[in-house]
């Protein structure tokens, strides 16, 4: 057996988790080591994007979201910004049929209106090319951060307290969940980000309170399948107990 084989006998298909989202971090240093510039990061990420899609999908997790570009990236150099959306175009174009032989759906969660007429397009074409696929939800997180999905959330509510739909004392957690960009996806049980940095840079603030935080020295363009599995692995260690002690939640197995 492969190394990766062996990593994925050591996976639970019982207890994996439903959603994982994901941080790729480490594109830029990993093509400075090369003595190239950041793209040539970008572009070998991809690769790493489509194993991780792929791994995932064989083990049967149903959501997996991608940290694909934040509202905070638009500050970056002109040229970088410009290049990352050609090359974005590029891939969401080129990847639809494998989506398509994977039975994986794509979806994008953000501030998309912000994105350039031709990436919305594209991205649209891909989302509606891919809507009849089950297996799997594959969700880039464009032009997105946390604290603007919040703010967004909380403006729809806003509104409607205004117009008399809901009244003040309605508005709590159950209600908030509901106005993000996409309630119908569970709140992801792990969380991984690459590159050796510990944090979690604004990515879904509201929805990983109770996530499971998994970090890894592995630039993005290098991370693997053995790489999710690890990750995995790892998660199926953790107790998770959601404010209850040990001792209640082996009362309620019994």
């Amino acid at each position: 057996m492969t190394d990766h084989q062996d990593l994925r006998s050591l996976i639970n298909p019982e207890k994996l988790p439903q959603h994982v989202a994901i941080i790729m971090d480490g594109n830029g240093r990993w093509a400075k080591k090369r003595g190239h510039n950041r793209i040539f990061g970008h572009e070998h990420g991809v690769e790493a994007v489509r194993q991780t899609a792929e791994a995932a999908a064989e083990l049967g997790i149903r959501f997996i979201t991608l940290y694909a570009f934040s509202t905070e990236n638009w500050n970056r150099p002109k040229e970088e910004v410009e290049a990352l959306m050609r090359l974005l175009v590029m891939t969401i174009h080129g990847e639809i049929k494998t989506l398509n032989d994977n039975n994986i759906r794509l979806r994008a969660i953000g501030d998309l209106n912000s994105m350039s007429a031709e990436v919305l397009a594209q991205l649209n074409d891909a989302i509606e090319q891919t809507s009849h696929n089950t297996r799997m939800d594959l969700v880039l997180a464009l032009s997105y951060s946390g604290r603007w999905e919040i703010a967004d959330a909380l403006k729809k509510i806003a509104i409607q307290i205004r117009n008399g739909s809901v009244q003040p004392d309605e508005v709590d957690e159950k209600l908030i969940s509901a106005h993000m960009c996409a309630p119908d996806i569970p709140e992801p049980e792990l969380m991984i980000r690459t590159s050796g940095e510990y944090r979690i840079s604004n990515y879904y603030l509201w929805q990983l309170a109770y996530s499971e935080l998994y970090f890894t020295n592995i630039l993005w363009p290098d991370f693997r399948k053995k790489d999710l599995y690890k990750a995995i692995i790892d998660f199926q260690k953790r107790e998770r107990r959601f404010g209850q002690t040990s001792e209640q939640l082996t009362n309620d197995i019994e």
